[in-house]
């Protein structure tokens, strides 16, 4: 699969190993860290790339992709499928290189799998929790058309606070 964005240079696709340099250069960066819950690691060494070209490869309803700029994977994104009764729900993440943000290219790179995922039809809502202190992740959500559904106050404990996180959400049905 490989999916164009509205980026000519920005394309979705599938992670590969030899994205192996690309992805430690760019998931290796604290602020990228801070935003992201801590299944993301930090330092973010070639074991951690190697688990996670291994987890991708692995069959799943879920949809894990890379962004891939200019030939380079410069970030990821995903839908991760919810289990049990939450099987039609999946988690809605995304991350991008540092030197990549306010550029619109998350933006670009979210359209593309909503409207993916939209004709696909696997999953009838999408949820994305974003930490309080990152409203350029909010703004993305907005854009493609999520709904802040709920402020979670003190629900989260990052990088040694406690803090909000903002709750949003996108149904396919509306």
């Amino acid at each position: 699969m490989k999916l164009a964005t509205a980026i000519p240079a920005c394309v979705l696709r599938p992670w590969v190993p030899a994205d192996k340099a690309s992805l430690i250069a760019h998931a290796n960066n604290r602020k990228v860290w801070r935003n992201l819950a801590d299944v993301f690691p930090h330092p973010y060494t070639e074991a951690d790339a190697e688990a996670w070209f291994q987890m991708v490869a692995s069959p799943s309803r879920s949809i894990h992709l890379a962004i891939e700029l200019d030939g380079a994977a410069v970030g990821g994104i995903s839908a991760r499928t919810g289990e049990g009764i939450f099987v039609r729900t999946a988690h809605f993440g995304y991350w991008l290189g540092e030197a990549h943000w306010g550029k619109g290219v998350m933006t670009a790179a979210g359209r593309a799998l909503l409207d993916y995922l939209k004709a696909d039809a696997r999953f009838a809502r999408l949820e994305s929790p974003v930490f309080e202190w990152n409203p350029s992740s909010m703004r993305v959500l907005e854009k493609l058309g999520f709904e802040r559904v709920a402020v979670l106050r003190k629900s989260v404990t990052k990088d040694g606070q406690l803090i909000d996180s903002v709750l949003f959400s996108y149904l396919f049905d509306e």
